[in-house]
């Protein structure tokens, strides 16, 4: 689905390795980052972090690994208490599998917020696009009321600023009356923990 194009997208390139083959994330990556207002870092906060975890669907992983996957998944979105979202990232042109639904199911039980993304939207017309809103939304609906939804296309860079400020709203980030708003979630240089379990 383009998951670690997506999180260079937002934390700033170079962040997270890009490979051609799905599947190669087969632990929980961490990412720290400090945010940034106008271009300077918010050093009054401590670093946030992203955690990365194993893809699925069409990873092109051993049976043995991927049983390995659920075994870690479902505990860790379940009762991993310092969560405070999930971003979950579908194909926009393969909405909805049986493990997105069931990804859903095992964090919308904690009440935390769950964002989808659905990427790859540049290769969708926009009659596709508000055909896969429609359906996935509907779905969404039937899950929780803290569940939201939109089109992402690392590519053309587009949706970026909407999933920055769902992420921020998350984070606490909303401006005081007095301060500069917030410009995003990337970073100069994002110290990465390569391979790093949590």
């Amino acid at each position: 689905v383009g998951k670690s194009s997506l999180i260079n997208a937002l934390l700033g390139d170079g962040t997270a390795r890009v490979s051609k083959t799905p599947g190669r994330t087969r632990e929980i990556n961490v990412f720290s980052f400090q945010l940034k207002t106008k271009g300077k870092k918010v050093t009054d906060l401590p670093p946030l972090y992203l955690f990365d975890l194993p893809g699925y669907g069409f990873a092109k992983a051993p049976e043995e690994i991927r049983a390995q996957w659920e075994g870690l998944l479902a505990p860790y979105l379940r009762y991993r208490l310092p969560l405070v979202g999930l971003v979950l990232i579908m194909d926009s042109r393969h909405p909805l599998t049986e493990l997105d639904l069931q990804m859903l199911e095992w964090f919308a039980q904690t009440g935390k917020p769950i964002h989808v993304l659905l990427s790859k939207a540049d290769k969708l017309t926009r009659q596709e696009q508000a055909v896969a809103l429609r359906e996935v939304g509907a779905v969404l609906s039937r899950i929780g009321e803290r569940c939201t939804l939109q089109l992402f296309s690392s590519l053309k860079r587009s949706g970026v600023e909407e999933a920055e400020a769902v992420l921020g709203s998350w984070l606490e980030m909303a401006p005081k009356k007095d301060a500069l708003p917030p410009s995003g979630l990337r970073t100069e240089k994002v110290a990465r923990a390569k391979n790093r379990k949590a």
